[in-house]
């Protein structure tokens, strides 16, 4: 499963999602690091069509994890090679300017 959260400011959606099962972990790596807070990520548990469909509206996204990442180059969000690995797991960001 894939935790979904949606911030909403004006016209901005910043979209942020992670694998679940990494919900609270930090992953370090060649003095980068990320938490993957629950209190920023933990929201709707969705699956893929549910990320994808949140993406399509989003302005702003943050991406963790393997299936995350995934998706989002798979359906063509993120280019693969804008993608950080961070002690073993994806992450991308998103800015689409309108």
């Amino acid at each position: 499963m894939i935790s979904i959260k949606l911030y909403s400011k004006g016209s901005e959606l910043l979209v942020a999602a992670c694998d679940a099962d990494i919900l609270g972990q930090t992953f370090r790596s060649e003095g980068l690091k990320i938490h993957v807070s629950e209190g920023f990520y933990k929201g709707e548990s969705g699956d893929e069509e549910m990320l994808v469909s949140r993406l399509e509206m989003a302005t702003v996204a943050n991406l963790v994890g393997k299936r995350t990442v995934e998706i989002a180059i798979e359906r063509g969000f993120v280019d693969p090679g804008c993608v950080l690995v961070i002690g073993g797991v994806p992450h991308a960001q998103i800015a689409r300017m309108m």
